[in-house]
């Protein structure tokens, strides 16, 4: 099977993005997507989208991370609202669904605007905290973040106990004077990745329990993001958006072999 693609990259978070309208794809080989998304037998990337038609909104935007699960992706989501662009499916503003529902967004100033889900629950335990923002995030404060050891870390908490069976992912804060420095070990990819958008939301949203403002600079390996958002209280937040830049790397054909 001969499959065109188009590569796309966010603060650092790469995919492959495909233009699957005409809903060909054969998405229920977990086999194809592993191998498309690894970085020595594949095109390689951090996670595989899909755009496919939709009744009501702009399209329909399926995810998956390297090992074939599902999940909400915010640098992804802004990688696909680039992609579509491109395609012709949409403007400046669009709505689209992806896993976790329908959301919003628009591009403004060279930047694509992703509104995420209110947050309306946050759990706090021994100065840890835990938030959703579309995927599952365990969220910590430490003093000197590019030092910190988020392989070995990162790794330890996503498989710990307190999180079976679907495990987190896992992110360290640096709190700087007017901005945040984080680092994440995604779930799904099973490594520390250059950004994590929805890992970035929920350190922003942790940064305004610690007093910051919105917006907040979000500073991570692959670049610069922000987060703004109103804070009803300090467990609820609506109007989330996740801005940042996504941009083509290139595109291509590959060849890949379907198993019977």
């Amino acid at each position: 099977m001969k499959l065109h693609f188009h590569k796309y990259q966010g603060t650092g978070n790469d995919f492959i993005l495909i233009d699957d309208r005409k809903m060909q794809f054969p998405m229920d080989n977990l086999e194809i997507i592993s191998q498309l998304c690894n970085r020595k037998f594949g095109i390689g990337a951090d996670g595989l989208m899909l755009i496919r038609p939709h009744e009501t909104v702009d399209f329909t935007m399926i995810f998956f991370n390297p090992d074939g699960s599902k999940s909400l992706c915010g640098n992804g989501s802004r990688c696909a609202m680039a992609f579509a662009t491109h395609l012709g499916i949409v403007k400046d503003r669009m709505t689209f669904e992806t896993t976790d529902g329908i959301h919003d967004g628009f591009f403004k100033d060279g930047r694509y605007h992703f509104h995420l889900f209110d947050v309306n629950e946050i759990s706090v335990s021994n100065g840890t905290y835990f938030i959703n923002t579309g995927s599952p995030h365990h969220v910590e404060l430490v003093e000197n973040v590019q030092k910190f050891d988020v392989l070995a870390e990162g790794k330890s908490i996503r498989n710990s106990s307190k999180y079976e069976p679907a495990g987190t992912n896992v992110n360290f804060i640096q709190k700087k004077e007017s901005s945040i420095d984080v680092r994440t070990y995604e779930r799904g990819v099973e490594n520390e990745t250059l950004s994590c958008g929805t890992g970035v939301t929920a350190c922003a949203i942790v940064a305004a329990l610690e007093n910051y403002q919105s917006p907040i600079k979000v500073e991570t390996k692959g670049g610069n993001l922000q987060v703004s958002f109103a804070k009803v209280d300090d467990t609820h937040f609506k109007d989330i958006y996740l801005a940042g830049p996504a941009e083509k790397v290139f595109e291509g054909d590959i060849e890949v072999e379907l198993s019977n």
